[in-house]
């Protein structure tokens, strides 16, 4: 396959937005939700945003439910912790993750599990989600 063909192949890298699957990276008890709307800016949310997400995977005896047969889903808040699209910093360099993840957070801001688990992103520490960051494992 020719150079030209392979890139139209490429993944796109863009905002999380309306639709976008995210995965969940705390262990409240859901594995995969939906993101429903962005809570800053018009385009989508990026590193440390929050944004409201619908659950569409979950363990049972989770802290997060999602009870069989509901019609409609039950809505989270949440914070943006890896985004797949890249993030400039001031030093030059770039961040950029394979996965969209997410924490679960209530309305104060403070995250609903008690661990957060693979790494996290130095920004969330101007985003003043400081205790999302001391419970995760390591910073990036």
């Amino acid at each position: 396959m020719h150079q030209a063909g392979f890139n139209q192949y490429k993944q796109q890298r863009t905002f999380i937005q309306m639709g976008t699957i995210l995965k969940v990276v705390d262990n409240s008890g859901s594995k995969k939700v939906m993101c429903i709307q962005a809570l800053k800016g018009r385009k989508g949310a990026r590193l440390g945003d929050k944004v409201v997400v619908s659950v569409k995977e979950a363990l049972s005896g989770g802290k997060v439910k999602m009870e069989k047969g509901e019609k409609r889903k039950r809505v989270y808040y949440g914070v943006v912790v890896r985004a797949a699209m890249q993030r400039g910093r001031c030093d030059g360099s770039e961040v950029k993750f394979d996965d969209n993840a997410v924490v679960f957070i209530n309305k104060q801001g403070e995250p609903i599990g008690t661990r957060v688990f693979g790494p996290n992103t130095h920004e969330l520490r101007k985003k003043k989600h400081l205790k999302i960051l001391s419970l995760a494992e390591n910073i990036v």
